[in-house]
């Protein structure tokens, strides 16, 4: 019965058995290189369409609030305008 070891002329597998873990580490890191550049498109809207208000800005918070209907649209506006008047952004309160 051969083995691995005794293959072929008895030398043992060789020097290219070396190349199945770099090519796993290259597959491995191609995978998580795809998968962090795709969920960071995902999360940020792709290159070129830059948010102007964060994600864990107040006005973000509101807005959030506002649709999950925590708020009403009254209290919205009213919110919004003192936010907008605080951290100088300019429209969206009328």
């Amino acid at each position: 019965m051969q083995t691995l070891a005794n293959f072929g002329d008895g030398g043992g597998p060789g020097p290219w058995i070396l190349l199945v873990p770099v090519i796993w580490a290259l597959v491995i890191g191609g995978g998580i290189t795809l998968l962090r550049r795709t969920a960071w498109r995902g999360r940020r809207g792709g290159p070129g369409q830059r948010s102007t208000v964060g994600n864990d800005s107040p006005i973000a918070v509101l807005g959030r609030r506002f649709a999950s209907g925590d708020i009403d649209e009254d209290e919205y506006w009213r919110r919004l305008s003192v936010l907008n008047e605080e951290f100088g952004h300019k429209g969206g309160a009328g």
